[in-house]
């Protein structure tokens, strides 16, 4: 077996239902990459449970994960890079959820770009409802046999759909839907498993029955299309759920919408949501009609609200271990929302940030640990990072709030 799928995975990454972590992994390597082989080989390699966890989603719900085994990683690591290798050519170019060399903020700007050029008035929003754990594995693997024909590396993926879930409570449920999100081969699978339920279809049967443009932009389980007329949207927006239906998969009604969406319509003032931005029509001094982008609102307040939640369990920490990770926590949200026309939205959450952090770190004790000037002179002692846009400034359109 390759180590680089050792190599590959997050040496950081939480511990699976045998509690050995990576590091501990690392001790014997070896020997327990030799094990591994030879269970494999020997046909007598059997997936661990899967460890199920719950994150918060910030709306009052919880996300589950599914945390395999470090030796199950390794070993998904090793197969998704096989996987990789056969559909990557095949994928669309916009669909571009985990996937290599692409990611959702080139999914914001190449919707920009479309959206700008292309001929489009009319916008389907929609987002799957629970897709991982939706997932049919009859139709999985019926998807995967098109193009493989290894039946030990199938076998190998069933072992892994079919393994074990072992909750918090203590209690074991075995999947007969569902992909577990946390899993290291899920993200390839979840892939596959849309590019014959949504994309192809897309490509193949509602580009060509438009009358007008079509554009399908995806990632993960959240996608939008824009069409240049409204019976071409309307009637993917009736055929979609069929679609999706078919393959054991069910829209979110709730955030699926049609949105009348024309730089000609501007006065609606409409606007919709994707991977955390909002997208509407404005006008530039500099090039006329445009789209303009900006942190979502309910994104801002639910990244400043997680910032308090930090700060409340960080605020008794040393300085010096407080501030290099609000440093790393300010350049990630800078490399993600710093996209053209965002500044001001990026000027807010860095300003917030600064008043939320010094009204925790005065709440240590009863007595006030700074004032505004000494709080000032320790935030550019740690050279703590301004708002900043990222994105190419190639980019020759001006996207001025």
């Amino acid at each position: 077996m390759d180590r680089k799928a050792f190599r590959d995975l997050k040496k950081k990454a939480s511990a699976g239902v045998d509690n050995i972590t990576v590091k501990e992994y690392t001790e014997e390597l070896e020997s327990n990459l030799g094990k591994a082989v030879e269970q494999l080989k020997s046909k007598q390699y059997r997936a661990k449970l899967v460890r199920r966890v719950y994150i918060d989603k910030g709306n009052g719900k919880k996300r589950p994960l599914g945390i395999p085994a470090v030796s199950d990683k390794i070993i998904q690591r090793a197969a998704a890079k096989i996987l990789e290798a056969i559909y990557e050519q095949e994928f669309s170019d916009h669909s571009y959820g985990y996937r290599p060399h692409t990611g959702a903020q080139k999914a914001v700007i190449d919707l920009t770009h479309e959206l700008n050029f292309g001929k489009y008035s009319y916008i389907v929003e929609a987002d799957i409802r629970g897709f991982f754990d939706a997932i049919d594995h009859d139709w999985l693997i019926r998807m995967l046999e098109l193009r493989i024909a290894d039946k030990t590396f199938l076998r190998l993926i069933k072992k892994w759909l079919k393994a074990g879930i072992l909750d918090i409570n203590g209690m074991v449920k075995h999947p007969v839907t569902g992909c577990p999100q946390g899993g290291v081969i899920s993200p390839i699978l979840a892939n596959i498993y849309l590019h014959y339920a949504l994309d192809l279809w897309f490509e193949k049967r509602v580009k060509p029955s438009c009358k007008g443009m079509s554009y399908i932009c995806i990632y993960a389980d959240d996608f939008v299309c824009a069409f240049q007329y409204k019976q071409d949207a309307v009637q993917f927006y009736q055929a979609v759920g069929e679609r999706l239906g078919k393959f054991g998969l069910e829209l979110a009604q709730e955030k699926t919408n049609i949105i009348s969406f024309s730089r000609f319509r501007k006065e609606e003032n409409t606007k919709f949501e994707f991977l955390g931005f909002e997208f509407r029509w404005g006008v530039s001094a500099k090039v006329g009609d445009i789209i303009k982008r900006r942190t979502a609102p309910g994104k801002l307040r639910k990244s400043l609200t997680a910032f308090t939640e930090w700060c409340k369990e960080m605020r008794n920490k040393r300085l010096r271990r407080i501030f290099p990770k609000l440093i790393a926590k300010l350049r990630g949200y800078n490399n993600y929302y710093g996209l053209i026309g965002n500044y001001s939205s990026l000027s807010k959450f860095h300003e917030q940030v600064k008043k939320i952090l010094y009204k925790w770190l005065n709440r240590r004790s009863q007595r006030r640990s700074f004032n505004l000037v000494e709080f000032s002179a320790c935030w550019k002692r740690y050279g703590v990072p301004k708002p900043r846009i990222v994105e190419s400034n190639l980019v020759q359109l001006h996207f001025d709030f």
